[in-house]
């Protein structure tokens, strides 16, 4: 439970603990060290991750969490951030040109799976076509 001799770590200590084994994030100026729930998250071990290195305050409250999930973050309260220390502007984990590549990538992705599946769906009709309008030559031949 956040207490008033909580422990006060500057923004570049927190953005050290940025991965699966040691995973610390930033909501409204408090520091949780969630390592132990990434299993248990239900958006998922990559959505916390993802919010490490920055304030996760916004991305937290866009998604609505229940009261029992906000209960739940007391546990895992280590301190507070030096707010003087956070940059104005965090880079975040994904900048935008590498979202823009993933975007592309996605697309990429899609055209290719539907490809997969249209591609052997037409070489089919072409062949029964082809057979159809083989049979048709040979009775008019006949």
């Amino acid at each position: 439970m956040a207490s008033s001799n909580a422990k006060t770590f500057r923004f570049d200590e927190i953005a050290k603990h940025n991965n699966k084994t040691d995973c610390w994030i930033i909501i409204n100026g408090k520091v949780y060290d969630v390592t132990p729930f990434l299993d248990d998250h239900p958006g998922g071990e990559e959505s916390l991750i993802s919010s490490t290195g920055k304030d996760a305050t916004v991305d937290f409250e866009d998604v609505g969490h229940s009261d029992s999930a906000i209960e739940m973050m007391h546990e895992y309260f280590v301190g507070h951030v030096d707010t003087s220390t956070v940059p104005t502007k965090v880079e975040h984990n994904s900048p935008p040109s590498t979202q823009a590549q993933s975007v592309r990538d996605q697309s990429s992705g899609f055209v290719t799976k539907t490809l997969q599946f249209l591609l052997p769906l037409l070489i089919l009709a072409f062949a029964y076509a082809m057979q159809h309008y083989g049979k048709k030559k040979q009775v008019s031949d006949s």
